[in-house]
């Protein structure tokens, strides 16, 4: 396990977080006592459904005739 000030994380940041994605866990330290600790996700990152796969299985190809931008329009009166 590495170890770390507070300042250092403040300052380097981007550099602590590297080594924490590269799986290493690290010890935060204020005036050399152990304060945090940061480690890895051990779960995996949440699937997002696939929205394009579920209209084109409700719609298929069919192409409507206007979009929604226009229908929005012409109800707002912008035609």
């Amino acid at each position: 396990m590495k170890t770390t000030s507070i300042r250092e994380l403040k300052h380097d940041t981007k550099k602590v977080l590297a080594i924490v994605e590269a799986g290493e866990t690290v010890e935060i330290t204020r005036y050399n006592q152990p304060v945090a600790i940061l480690s890895p996700v051990t779960k995996p990152p949440v699937k997002r459904p696939d929205f394009a796969a579920r209209l084109k299985e409700i719609y298929g190809d069919m192409v409507l005739p206007t979009t929604g931008t226009e229908i929005i329009s012409e109800l707002r009166g912008e035609r």
